[in-house]
């Protein structure tokens, strides 16, 4: 029997956390068909040693990707893929035992529905959320809660959270895949490809919705409980919204505007709220980023 859903976890050298996602998606509290697709994105690590004895359970399969990249990788898993519906986890996340069924449910009740996505919630593994981390830095780690009850998406920087994301195939065909222009390239933390898609979306009339009960917990790793982290992760920031202006035809002067607009904006607040770490570094880091978008934009006018 064919699948309903196929839920896809995407991996580069993330072995110390994987089991516990395939685990999560093998114990999914779901009636109907479903599949699960580890998609190992060149991994040099334990990945394989980890994914094999799940290999037991005939719902999983493994599927090596060598082209290095998170939008290749997510591309590779939807071509695999035997379902209609694509449920995409985080390696270092763990879905809630309903996951698959409130997607597959709300997918079922809205043929209008491209995209969907639920709560986030962060596990800090033990530990307690720094002091300078405001809640909207840890957007940056994936949280994602806009309420308890279901929201449709009107604006794409409300779109649901890639550790925790759902799409129709057809949709997924429609437009081409997830770009590869966007998304993580090993290290770099290159981002926006579900915020491209969910703008796609929107632009065709068609639906995106936040499911409360599809929830994930995303594990936050040592690494990204520093400070650095976040500069890097708001420098990518910058370069990903610059590509995807450029993908959807807004590069310009314009962004110049925009870049500096921001820029001033984010060292003017790091000042205002100096009392404050976590307001002031959020502003900081919001700042740092407009530096690599500004640059880009600059760049583009003076050698286009």
């Amino acid at each position: 029997m064919s699948p309903r859903i196929s839920a896809i976890i995407c991996t580069h050298n993330r072995a110390g956390y994987l089991a516990g996602a395939i685990a999560s998606l093998l114990r999914q509290e779901f009636r109907e068909p479903y599949e699960v697709l580890v998609v190992d994105n060149a991994s040099t690590d334990d990945t394989r040693t980890i994914v094999e004895p799940f290999l037991q359970d005939s719902r999983l399969r493994y599927v090596p990707e060598p082209t290095l990249g998170l939008s290749v990788a997510r591309n590779t898993g939807a071509t695999h893929a035997a379902a209609p519906l694509l449920a995409y986890l985080d390696d270092d996340a763990i879905a809630s035992p309903q996951w698959l069924r409130v997607l597959s449910e709300a997918f079922q009740a809205d043929e209008n529905l491209a995209i969907a996505g639920g709560r986030v919630l962060l596990d800090w593994e033990g530990r307690l959320p720094p002091r300078w981390l405001s809640a909207n830095l840890a957007s940056s780690l994936g949280a994602y809660d806009l309420g308890n009850a279901p929201v449709k998406i009107q604006q794409p920087g409300q779109t649901p959270r890639g550790v925790n994301y759902a799409l129709r195939r057809d949709f997924w065909e429609s437009v081409g895949g997830f770009s590869e222009q966007l998304g993580r390239v090993g290290n770099t933390l290159l981002s926006n490809e579900e915020l491209h898609l969910t703008e796609l979306a929107l632009r065709q009339g068609r639906t995106v919705q936040y499911l409360p009960d599809a929830e994930v917990t995303h594990r936050v790793a040592p690494e990204r409980r520093h400070q650095g982290w976040f500069l890097e992760r708001s420098w990518w920031q910058g370069v990903s919204e610059y590509q995807r202006e450029r993908l959807t035809g807004k590069a310009g002067l314009g962004q110049v505007r925009r870049g500096g607009d921001r820029l001033l904006r984010g060292l003017y607040h790091s000042l205002r709220y100096g009392n404050d770490p976590a307001l002031r570094f959020d502003n900081l880091v919001y700042a740092y980023g407009q530096l690599s978008y500004l640059g880009l934009a600059l760049r583009h006018l003076v050698w286009r």
